[in-house]
């Protein structure tokens, strides 16, 4: 009878241990739309705003470093183009380490990226070394880990609000665009740009670790359907075509935005330094820029919970395009700053449909790694743009040619865009019940 009580005893702490390692490793599918969800929503939100510090850092320390180093504009802008090159990147390997050991573990390397990258480029002897920190440190290892992985995570943790809830994640970007600017702008005008770089790396790499040990859950995985404006589609051939067809597309469209998304968001402290204004003003058109950015990911997360991915990517990307314009005739101080904000506010939800998109029509099972696919198609598109800007910037003399360039890199995108949502409404029937997979 004791071997019995024994037997039975084992067995049930067997089953109790199997079933807490279970919750511990993949959540259950009640905690879609949760509580668990918010709270982990929150923290993504601060991990963004920590990983991703170095893409708006960069802008304002471009004059300091360009007047140490002794270099032209073009040069300068080439550590940006090798983090963003980086990031792009990165994001396919952080993209499969989210999908086989959890978001928790690409964190971690990203935080120790994040935290090495900032003090070794503070402690850079030259250009050639700070590029390469920024390109592999900083944009490889480090805010890959937060990007891509982060929206795709968030992605799976919700279903009837999962447009909302990408776009709040996502928004950490440019909460980080917001925040980090006049702090850098401060740092460099009271200590030096290069005890502000070692600074922000204790900081962010720190406050990044301590915030991934609270992410080790495994994301559930909703069988239910949403209703939203769009078809029902076959996963194993999204907008009826190919899987790598549809994934090359989503790739150069992202391109084209971001060549576009860029100019601004690199050089409007350089362009108010050209045009008589001081850096600090550059730094808060840029932080006020970004902090629009913040609003409109929100906006379009609601937009695209009613409408879809691809309706609000185009959305975005034409009114992205008026915005562009808007910089060719206005250059006073008080029409940079309108202009900067309506920036922000039109093209902040162009990066996170991407995510949205892959969820609605591609398979789940690969998820984070065609997210990454798609993100780094949008950071080699910023990290060309910031480059060519630069670069037509020094032949012309002027940043008037480098707008119209990302003018026309957007009516690309737009083309594409059009396109794909061509060939969704053509699959659509009359008889078709609106239903998207969660």
């Amino acid at each position: 009878m004791n071997n019995i009580r024994s037997d039975q005893s084992c067995a049930n702490l067997h089953t109790s241990f199997k079933n807490t390692h279970m919750t511990l490793a993949t959540a259950h599918h009640d905690l879609i739309d949760s509580r668990t969800a918010a709270k982990r929503l929150c923290i993504a939100v601060l991990l963004m705003t920590l990983g991703t510090s170095s893409m708006y850092a960069v802008a304002v320390f471009l004059p300091a470093v360009q007047a140490e180093f002794g270099v032209s504009r073009s040069s300068v802008s080439l550590p940006y183009t090798a983090m963003m090159l980086g990031l792009g990147l990165g994001s396919i390997l952080m993209g499969k380490v989210t999908d086989r050991f959890g978001v928790s573990t690409a964190l971690i390397i990203g935080a120790v990226s994040v935290g090495l990258g900032y003090v070794l480029s503070g402690l850079a002897p030259n250009i050639i070394i700070f590029g390469i920190c920024h390109g592999f440190l900083l944009g490889f290892f480090g805010a890959s880990a937060t990007f891509a992985p982060l929206m795709a995570d968030t992605s799976m943790w919700w279903s009837k609000y999962r447009g909302i809830a990408v776009g709040v994640c996502s928004s950490g970007n440019y909460l980080a665009g917001t925040i980090w600017p006049p702090i850098v702008q401060y740092g460099i005008e009271h200590y030096g740009w290069r005890n502000t770089y070692i600074a922000m790396g204790v900081i962010c790499g720190i406050g990044m670790f301590l915030f991934a040990l609270l992410l080790r859950q495994r994301p559930p995985v909703s069988q239910h359907s949403t209703v939203i404006n769009v078809a029902a589609p076959n996963r194993d051939k999204p907008f009826n075509l190919p899987i790598p067809f549809a994934q090359a597309l989503l790739c150069i469209a992202g391109v084209g935005c971001c060549v576009a998304m860029s100019m601004p968001q690199v050089h409007i402290v350089a362009y108010c330094n050209d045009l008589g204004f001081n850096a600090a003003r550059g730094a808060e058109m840029l932080s006020l820029m970004l902090a629009c950015g913040v609003a409109s990911r929100l906006i379009s997360g609601l937009i695209c919970d009613r409408i879809g991915g691809l309706k609000t990517l185009l959305l975005g990307s034409v009114l992205q395009g008026i915005a562009l314009l808007l910089f060719l005739p206005f250059e006073s101080l008080i029409s940079l700053y309108i202009i900067a904000a309506l920036f922000g506010l039109f093209q902040g939800g162009i990066i996170p449909a991407y995510a949205i998109i892959v969820r609605e029509y591609f398979p789940i099972q690969d998820l984070s790694k065609r997210v990454g696919l798609c993100i780094m198609s949008t950071m080699i598109g910023m990290a060309l743009g910031g480059w060519l800007s630069g670069k037509v910037f020094d032949l012309t003399g002027s940043y008037h040619a480098s707008f119209i360039n990302g003018i026309a890199w957007n009516l690309m995108n737009i083309a594409i865009v059009v396109y794909l949502l061509l060939r969704v409404r053509n699959a659509q029937t009359p008889s078709q019940p609106a239903l998207v997979p969660a």
